[in-house]
Parts: C-alpha cells; structure tokens; sequence
C-alpha cells in the first residue's frame, strides 16, 4: 500500500505553512524536497568529522567510506558496477568534463547528433566542443504539435560519420519520454556513443543502464530527494581509456580521475540516504536493485494517478492550454506545461504563491524546446510537476487556483 501521509511525514519541508496555508511544492522539476533520513546522514557526516582521502586515521577512512558508499548505492540504482559511478558539481560540470574529454578523440569532417527537446545542459557542452573541433552538429527536431521525439528523426541524422548521440531520457520542461532503444541501436551501429541525460528521469523512473544499452549516463541527486551532487555513468572501457582534464596528482585510473578536487563528503553521505529512500518504498527485496525496482513501480502508479487528475482537470478550465502529449501513458511523466490565455507564465506562477502553491515559470534552461514552441520571447511556460509526495488534494488545489486566473 502507497501510504502518502507516511512518506510525507518523513519530509519536513513538506509540513511548512505560508499566509496561514499549506505548502503545496509543485515545482519538483525544478529539485525535489529531502527527507529527514537524507538530512539526518548530511548532518551526521558533519558532526562526525571526515577528514581528505588517503590519511590513514579514522576521519579519513571514515570519507573513504562514505564515498564507496555512495558509489555502491549508485551502482545499485543505475545496474552498473560501482567502478562506473563518477561524480561531480552536478550534472553540467560532468557533461562539460566529458564534452572535452570526448572532444579530444574527433576530428574535423565527424559529427555529432543532438535533440531540441534536451535541457540546455545536454546541448551546450557538445555544440561548443565540436565547435572547437570544426566537427559538424546535426539537431533533430521533436515535434511541437505533439510534444513527441520521434526516434526516427535522430536516427536518420545518423551515419558513419557520427561520434556522438546526445539525448535526453525525459523532457524536463514537457514531460515527454523518449523511446532511447532505436536511438541507441542505430547510434552503435555505425559506432557512435550515446550520452543519455536522466536528470529529470530521476524521480519518475528507475534508470537501467545495462537496458538502455547507453554509454554514458548523467543525472542529479537533488532531483531524487537528494543533495545538489551529479553522478555520471560511464562504460568502464571509456572511462579507463579516455584522457580525462584533471591534475597531475590527481588518480590515474577509473572513477577517481574523473572526479575533479574534493568531492563534498557529506553529501555523498545524503546520497546514499536518498537511494536507500527510494528503496524503502518499495517491498523488502533481496538487493537494494530489487527494492528500487518495486518502488518505482508504486511511484510511476501513483503519479500516473495524479497526472491524470491533473490533465482531466486542466482540460476543464475555459483559456488553459495543455502543451505536449495529452494523455499519461509510457510517453511523458507527471510534468507538465501550461499556458492560460490572457495572463503570463509569470502572472500565473504569482497568483498560484498567493496560495502557497509553488511552481515555475520560463524556459528552465529548454531553451530550444522554447524557441521551437515559439514562447521564448514570450515568457516560456508554466511548469507543474508532481512527485511520489505530491497529493491528491495538492492537484484540487492548484485546479482551483488556475481556474481562478
């Protein structure tokens, strides 16, 4: 049994009161809230004392085993081995390190394929390294009617001279799910690596990189109930052979030499609390995997659940626009981008404040998926998104605040 109260009993954040009303955080997109557990192991680390790597007394060890930790728990939520868990700042400073790395092996006359549908974090980094190299981008187009990423309009920017295949698993700004298995097979089978951004796949879905066939693989914990910390997967081969921009003393070997200056130790410690989160959610399991696996399965139900609330709800409202897929089905999560006639994304994110809802306004970093969308120079959109800890009272809520404007 999902038992809703339960979960948001464990999150503080979730208890807080605005003008006498009851925060309603509708703005997961953007970061997820944390529960006590996450903040309990941040704090602990903390008061405890770790001390640098490689000083062979307690505080140390003790940082060497809080980064382990967080590999292992990694490993378990993306199904790789521990040795291909690389983190970082967050998710952008790990593409743009890889992006220069990846960079280093192309040659002019390559090229790269990219989506307009990707966060600006998946596109930015590549674009400006094959730049540098005078390799050639190729942008595949999603469609704006629909909201969709036709797999066909990647694969057919495919040939053998592609080195690259940047795309995101889920839209952070429309919802949208990309089907990533034909993208990936027609990618290696000319030879090209695919880059794949989980960021806004976090909290929705349960990453499986074996599945997904990708070669490298990026998200953020703060977008799973975690710290604001990135993890990137990598093919143990790449990462090993790959020259990787680091300093001298710094490891020469696989993950520690993609791992730039000191990591933050107390929030590799909240990355492990934030994993075995999520596994609490779901039936005890004989791996932590297996866990994983049945909690995301109650959370995709339950958001499911509010999603389709929520589209039945908007679609009642006089002047409200729906953008992107209209449905909840394998093809988009519970994010989603509004418009009402006559008020701007920002007028509307300000009437919802006024009722203690929270959520976004503008582009959130989509900047081409706005362009596309023609609502760049328009103030972008609004963003509405839901997590396991939203509600269904919080969907009412937010109905009646939009059928308000």
């Amino acid at each position: 049994m999902f038992d809703v109260t339960s979960i948001r009993s464990q999150f503080p954040a979730l208890g807080r009161i605005d003008d006498g009303l009851p925060a309603a955080y509708l703005d997961g997109p953007g970061g997820t809230q944390t529960p006590q557990r996450v903040i309990d192991a941040m704090s602990t680390a903390l008061s405890e004392g770790v001390s640098n790597l490689g000083g062979g007394f307690p505080p140390s060890d003790l940082a060497g085993d809080i980064t382990e930790g967080a590999r292992r728990a990694m490993a378990d939520l993306y199904n790789c081995h521990p040795g291909e868990v690389v983190f970082g700042q967050n998710m952008t400073s790990l593409t743009f390190a890889l992006s220069h790395a990846l960079a280093a092996t192309w040659q002019e006359g390559d090229a790269i394929v990219l989506t307009d549908i990707d966060h600006d974090a998946n596109f930015t980094p590549w674009a400006r390294a094959a730049d540098e190299r005078g390799v050639d981008v190729r942008v595949a187009r999603f469609d704006p009617e629909t909201g969709l990423l036709d797999p066909t309009s990647v694969t057919e920017l495919i040939d053998e001279k592609v080195r690259l295949v940047a795309v995101a698993y889920s839209s952070n700004a429309l919802g949208t799910v990309v089907d990533l298995e034909p993208i990936v097979e027609a990618a290696h089978s000319t030879g090209a690596l695919v880059f794949v951004d989980a960021v806004h796949a976090g909290p929705h879905h349960l990453v499986d990189v074996q599945e997904l066939g990708c070669d490298f693989l990026a998200s953020a914990v703060y977008k799973f109930f975690g710290p604001h910390t990135g993890v990137l997967y990598g093919r143990a081969d790449l990462l090993a052979s790959l020259d990787a921009y680091k300093v001298r003393p710094a490891p020469s070997d696989p993950p520690g030499k993609w791992e730039t200056g000191t990591q933050s130790y107390e929030s590799l410690a909240g990355v492990t609390a934030a994993v075995d989160y999520v596994a609490s959610l779901g039936s005890s399991g004989n791996t932590r995997r297996e866990s994983l696996a049945d909690a995301y399965r109650e959370i995709e139900q339950h958001e499911r659940s509010l999603g389709e609330r929520f589209i039945s709800g908007v679609h009642e409202i006089s002047g409200a626009k729906l953008w992107g897929v209209q449905q909840m089905s394998r093809q988009r999560c519970a994010t989603f981008a509004v418009t009402i006639d006559g008020a701007s994304p920002k007028d509307v994110t300000a009437h919802l404040a006024s009722r203690s809802i929270y959520a976004w306004a503008g582009h959130y970093y989509a900047v081409n998926l706005m362009e596309r969308l023609g609502v760049l120079d328009k103030g972008g959109l609004v963003r509405i998104g839901f997590v396991h800890y939203n509600t269904a009272e919080e969907v009412d809520r937010c109905m009646e605040a939009l059928a308000e404007i």
